[in-house]
């Protein structure tokens, strides 16, 4: 072999090992990707009424959303408790009971939380039990209203924080940022007798518009059936009643 193809030999081989690396490069991130979005099983930790920790990995609840650790309700009787705790605690014993828990991927937050749908080990819903038993909220935004009508019902029964006046936390959190107090709703205003917590609005032009919770609005509309106005239970049952949806 000549000097000059040996070294055009060796030039080949140089150019083709970052082409080779580059492509185990891609190949481990592909795979490191669909493990991290993988079903995750196991003993999970209570972090707060929506948030677990199973194997060092933070779950978010998948269209719900609980009372903040530091956030304080008030009961009945008009006086105040620690609902994000009394939420977590409930969770935890829910959990306890049937272990371990299994998360089915749904999405990443902006956090980089995994969020999941989650399951106990005899095959309940968390989700689903949290808000049947008033502990979290449905969020429209995150559900499309998947948990609204067990909410209804844990409102018209006075479970969890609907046995009094409470912030809707996505609300209560962004008061906290605000310096305001926006968003406070209690078990004999919202909705009326029917526990329903879509707000149809009409404004001065005549409009009719409806707000679910964790609209930019929603906090600041107000409900006056003297002007013909009401709630909803659904995006559906609002539509069909004529009232279109805000817009942000």
């Amino acid at each position: 072999m000549d000097n000059a193809t040996f070294k055009l030999r060796v030039a080949r081989f140089a150019v083709g090992i970052p082409l080779c690396a580059m492509s185990f490069t891609a190949f481990a991130a592909a795979a490191s990707e669909t493990l991290a979005n993988d079903p995750i099983v196991g003993r999970a930790t209570v972090v707060d009424g929506d948030t677990i920790d199973v194997h060092g990995e933070k779950v978010r609840f998948n269209g719900i959303d609980a009372p903040e650790s530091s956030q304080l309700c008030e009961d009945g009787q008009g006086r105040d408790y620690p609902c994000g705790a009394a939420s977590a605690e409930a969770l935890d014993e829910f959990l306890s009971a049937s272990r371990p828990v299994t998360c089915n991927f749904v999405e990443r937050d902006r956090y980089g939380r995994f969020v999941g749908d989650c399951f106990t080990a005899d095959g309940r819903s968390v989700q689903e039990w949290m808000v049947t038993n008033g502990w979290a909220l449905d969020w429209p935004h995150y559900s499309g209203g998947a948990y609204a009508r067990l909410q209804e019902n844990a409102r018209r029964k006075g479970r969890g924080v609907w046995q009094g006046r409470f912030d809707i936390p996505w609300e209560w959190r962004a008061a906290q940022r605000q310096g305001d107090s926006r968003g406070v709703v209690s078990a004999a205003e919202t909705g009326g007798e029917s526990g329903c917590v879509i707000k149809g609005n009409i404004n001065s032009a005549g409009e009719r518009i409806y707000h679910a919770p964790g609209q930019k609005d929603y906090g600041r509309t107000k409900i006056s059936g003297q002007k013909g106005e009401r709630w909803f239970c659904s995006d559906e049952e609002a539509q069909a009643a004529g009232w279109r949806p805000a817009l942000r």
